[in-house]
């Protein structure tokens, strides 16, 4: 269990870290428009991207990740 979370977190580390060192200037602009959004319409997207995350833990799990 704390292997299956500590690969997680490895992994989430490293597309953050990608992102950050190929495209750093895109990373700005993303957030100028993040800020444009309202308070309401980002928590909404948090919450759609945690279910897309859960469901993809659900279906590695289930195929035996």
């Amino acid at each position: 269990m704390i292997g299956t979370a500590l690969l997680a977190i490895g992994l989430v580390l490293i597309i953050e870290g990608l992102v950050y060192a190929l495209a750093p200037s895109l990373i700005e602009s993303l957030l100028e428009a993040l800020r444009a959004l309202p308070e309401n319409q980002r928590r909404n997207m948090g919450l759609a991207a945690m279910a897309l995350g859960v469901a993809f833990v659900w279906l590695a799990k289930s195929l035996g990740a």
